[in-house]
């Protein structure tokens, strides 16, 4: 009996967020309806889509707008109890000006609410495996560098 080489290889659950923040450089964070953390703006990438795709995608149906979507800032492997390994991609969605906020119309099937918060206040604000990451995101956005990490930790 030959077995399948391929039973072995990770098959990750792939998902990709975006980063947007106020004229005050505070991060968006959404209220999912199905978590109890704030996350943020995202989803899982669907068959045949790439990682910007998903993203804008996701967007979309949980904001309701389409602002451009700029830079990959994070790659994270984020494996997880539940959901098994993971990989999560972050963009930078830039600034979004009082026109953009003006057009948010909420999902209710997804999102209970949104907010900006100060990147020091993160913390506080959600799971520390998604601090981490939103927090060199925004790191990678300031420097104009991307990062890579393992469960929100840079590699030494």
């Amino acid at each position: 009996m030959v077995s399948d080489p391929t039973e072995s290889f990770s098959r990750p659950r792939v998902a990709a967020g975006v980063l947007f923040f106020d004229h005050l450089d505070r991060v968006m964070m959404v209220v999912p309806s199905y978590k109890d953390y704030r996350d943020i703006p995202g989803g899982y990438i669907e068959h045949g889509e790439t990682p910007s795709q998903a993203a804008a995608r996701e967007v979309k149906e949980e904001l309701g707008i389409t602002p451009p979507l700029g830079r990959l800032l994070v790659v994270d492997w984020a494996p997880n109890r539940s959901e098994g390994d993971k990989q999560l991609f972050v963009f930078d969605g830039g600034v979004l000006d009082q026109e953009w906020l003006d057009r948010i119309v909420l999902d209710p099937g997804e999102l209970t609410g949104y907010g900006f918060h100060d990147v020091d206040s993160v913390a506080g604000a959600t799971i520390p495996r998604l601090a981490r990451r939103i927090t060199h995101g925004v790191r990678a956005r300031e420097e104009g560098t991307m990062v890579y990490l393992e469960n929100g930790e840079v590699l030494p």
